[in-house]
């Protein structure tokens, strides 16, 4: 009896040493899932400071007129895929001056605040929007000639342009552009003045 129970003993404990000694059989853990950022979208309002240079070709019998700007920018972005459709619009102070003679002697002419509403349409390469706009455009004008006092309106007209905008984070982006903006002509005292303005900013946007 002795002997059975020493026996059935170490069959025991060599059973569990041996179970011991297999490789264990467990899945190891998974690994924790990799931190994936957010996809980058330029859906939503924004607004932000502009600035640059504006300068008038053909400005008729009252020159070329051209000097700097600076402004305010407000707009909307709509992402769909890659494609981005918005619109902005944007009011400018200016600097765009010229002085100088004509048949009816000396004149200036000055050109004082800037304003544009344009659609926007582009194609984004994740933080890069390349974009083209156009839309409605006004100036207000001052005419001055000597001898025959002043005269200031408002031009109206069209803008058409092109631009690239990067976003740096999901709500700090800059841009810089060009918009060619062919505006009314006007008749002063039988001369005539044109105001066909070319304009290049920059542009920085913080989107809400």
């Amino acid at each position: 009896m002795k002997r059975l129970l020493l026996a059935a003993l170490l069959a025991g404990v060599a059973s569990t040493a041996m179970a011991a000694d297999l490789p264990n059989r467990k899945a190891p853990p998974a690994p924790a899932p990799a931190y994936i950022p957010p996809v980058f979208s330029w859906t939503g309002f924004y607004a932000g400071l502009n600035g640059g240079w504006g300068g008038a070709t053909g400005g008729g019998d009252f020159g070329s007129a051209s000097g700097g700007l600076v402004g305010g920018t407000v707009g909307y972005n709509y992402q769909i895929g890659q494609f981005v459709i918005g619109a902005e619009s944007d009011l400018d102070w200016a600097d765009l001056d010229k002085k100088g003679w004509n048949s009816g002697g000396a004149y200036q002419t000055d050109t004082n605040t800037l304003f544009s509403a344009r659609a926007r349409a582009g194609m984004a390469w994740d933080r890069a929007l390349f974009y083209v706009t156009g839309g409605y455009a006004a100036a207000n004008v001052k005419l001055s000639e000597a001898g025959y006092g002043s005269s200031t309106d408002w031009r109206n007209g069209g803008a058409i342009g092109a631009g690239v905008e990067y976003a740096f984070t999901n709500h700090i982006s800059a841009k810089v552009e060009y918009l060619y903006e062919p505006l009314q002509d006007k008749d002063y005292d039988g001369l005539k003045s044109k105001l066909d303005l070319s304009l290049v900013r920059a542009g920085l946007n913080y989107k809400f």
